[in-house]
């Protein structure tokens, strides 16, 4: 699994501010897509996601959750075994 994207997309719709335009009145233009990914002690940042990319940024970030679930699992399994006071 090389695939791997950390974060989740935030789905966005913008205004762009031209007098009479459907946006001023409507939900905005869109959905734009953003990365948004959270690091310790800063702010989230935002990457654009181009509508062409979206499939791939999606199943990027979902094999990152499996992968995730799948560590937790074998860690869960580790401290059974250290707790039982069986090898490792």
């Amino acid at each position: 699994m090389e695939h791997l994207l950390r974060g989740s997309i935030i789905e966005r719709y913008l205004r762009c501010g031209k007098p009479g335009c459907k946006c001023a009145q409507g939900e905005g233009h869109g959905p734009k897509y953003y990365l948004s990914v959270s690091f310790p002690g800063q702010r989230p940042q935002m990457s654009y996601v181009p509508q062409g990319d979206y499939e791939a940024v999606s199943q990027h970030l979902s094999n990152y959750q499996l992968l995730r679930t799948a560590i937790e699992e074998i860690c869960e399994i580790n401290r059974e075994l250290l707790r039982r006071r069986e090898a490792l």
